[in-house]
């Protein structure tokens, strides 16, 4: 099935024809700025060229959604499971609240990635961001997986500033010569000559086959795994110790 969006097309328009569409795989065309499509979704193969709006893939619950282009802000609001690929930019809190599936952009992303991301049981979310990440990247993580590998950073930092704020747990992966500024005290950083295999680096390759890259060109080089320092350091204001 192809649509055809444009600027005249509705995003609860659009939506609704994604929901009804007996077909499995489908192409929406010139997309400027339709929020929430793909929300909720679990056995769908979207394509989508252009620019969707916010909450791309929100709630997404196995579905796949691939965008040529860029993507706005709450990429994969509280989605599932599936998988969203960005060929371009995502914007701010892309993976929010995040539970569970994959989300691989291979340019930058902005601020608040992965907020909120958490984890549970056989849910383990990831996000792979080729490029450079704003500030608060991970704030209040709970679980989950982040690598940002960097890409074209040149002189700017591969993240922003407090990276970490209020993370309890999952795991974060930068790949960068020099640590993020002003790391969050609760977050613990281990150097790493290289990425050893494990998820992380099943994650790069999977970032790269999507993209048409190489692994070897990432794995190498410093990295930087960040992990929570110490438990909940918020617990203090609910439990009595």
């Amino acid at each position: 099935m192809e649509i055809r969006a444009g600027a005249e097309l509705p995003f609860r328009d659009l939506n609704a024809a994604i929901r009804d569409s007996a077909e499995r795989e489908i192409r929406i065309r010139e997309c400027i700025g339709q929020r929430y499509i793909g929300a909720g979704l679990s056995d769908r193969q979207i394509r989508i060229e252009g620019t969707p709006g916010n909450a791309l893939g929100a709630y997404l619950n196995g579905a796949r959604i691939r965008v040529s282009g860029n993507a706005q802000d709450a990429t994969g609001d509280t989605m599932n499971g599936g998988e969203i690929v960005i060929e371009g930019n995502s914007g701010d809190a892309t993976g929010y609240a995040m539970r569970g599936g994959r989300i691989f952009v291979r340019g930058d992303a902005g601020y608040r990635t992965g907020i909120h991301m958490k984890a549970y049981k056989e849910n383990h979310p990831a996000i792979v961001i080729g490029g450079v990440c704003g500030s608060f990247l991970g704030e209040y993580q709970a679980g989950g997986t982040i690598v940002v590998l960097g890409e074209g950073a040149g002189a700017r930092p591969v993240v922003g500033n407090f990276c970490g704020t209020g993370m309890h747990g999952g795991e974060m992966y930068i790949r960068a010569d020099e640590l993020p500024k002003r790391l969050a005290p609760e977050v613990k950083a281990e150097r790493l000559d290289g990425l050893a295999s494990g998820e992380a680096q099943e994650l790069v390759a999977a970032f790269c086959e999507r993209f048409g890259r190489s692994a070897e060109d990432y794995v190498k080089g410093t990295w930087w795994h960040l992990t929570p320092n110490s438990e909940n350091p918020y617990k203090q204001m609910y439990v009595n110790n």
